[in-house]
């Protein structure tokens, strides 16, 4: 029997760091409770159809990650990212997460991938949404808000870890500015950052319990205020350099998969 949580809520596995086979990758994302993964288009036809096959041997669903290319010229980025999501929408995902933009380029250039994606998600009636990150024109709060306040049909994937170290603080679910863009979260990059970094080095650790209580609040806020909706979360901790590491050696401080499995289960908590 699915718990209330996992009525409520669908939990992603991010392939982000991860080494095994797709196959093993989709299997051991299944066995530890997890309803799809979220990745990247995978590149060669090879490592597509082992995608498609593993999504369906293990009945799992998937959001693709897409993004702007940011080394590119506007209009040439813009063309790219049109083909791109055109491919992905061909595989009819939960949802598309967009890494979108560029936080050196105005409004005007920001907008149009994010118009371009509305009219794809309206014409196949898949959510593309665009993620709050670093170096994306949603990089800092007040920026996230001000292009919600020129298009107010953009939805968001809330990753609000970068946000605490952009702006060096614990943002906390009573935040003014952070409640303005709740209604239009569409989708949850569970990640516990703080305020010199987006990672902390083991949720589990008590020394992050302040961090970790205060992501918890803004996610259980989101999601009981969209009532009688499905929501979707993924679980995001990465591997290093995301992952702190001990000194000459780069051996992680934590086990990212362990970190996934534990933020999902402390997320779980709050809706038993």
């Amino acid at each position: 029997m699915r718990i209330a949580a996992q009525q409520k809520i669908l939990f992603f596995q991010t392939d982000w760091g991860n080494t095994l086979p797709m196959d093993a990758f989709l299997a051991k994302a299944k066995a530890a409770g997890y309803d799809g993964v979220e990745l990247w288009m995978p590149a060669g036809e090879d490592k597509k159809r082992s995608l498609k096959e593993g999504l369906k041997k293990y009945e799992l669903d998937v959001i693709f990650l897409h993004g702007t290319a940011r080394n590119l010229p506007f209009e040439e980025a813009l063309r790219v990212y049109e083909v791109g999501l055109q491919e992905i929408l061909a595989w009819k995902p939960v949802k598309v997460n967009s890494h979108t933009g560029n936080d050196f380029w105005p409004l005007e250039q920001n907008l149009a991938f994010i118009e371009l994606g509305d009219r794809y998600a309206k014409q196949v009636g898949i959510p593309v949404l665009h993620e709050t990150h670093r170096g994306r024109f949603s990089y800092t709060l007040p920026e996230a808000v001000a292009m919600l306040r020129n298009f107010p049909n953009l939805k968001y994937t809330l990753d609000v870890s970068h946000w605490m170290v952009v702006h060096e603080r614990l943002l906390t679910e009573s935040d003014p500015l952070l409640q303005e863009i709740f209604p239009s979260v569409d989708h949850i990059h569970a990640r516990v950052g703080f305020a010199e970094g987006p990672q902390v080095p083991n949720p589990a650790a008590p020394e992050w319990k302040n961090e970790v209580k205060a992501h918890l609040d803004i996610w259980e806020k989101i999601i009981r205020s969209q009532k009688g909706k499905v929501f979707t979360v993924t679980t995001e901790f990465g591997p290093p350099p995301y992952m702190a590491t001990v000194p000459f050696t780069n051996q992680p401080l934590a086990d990212q998969w362990e970190a996934n499995v534990w933020i999902m289960n402390a997320l779980k908590s709050r809706f038993q």
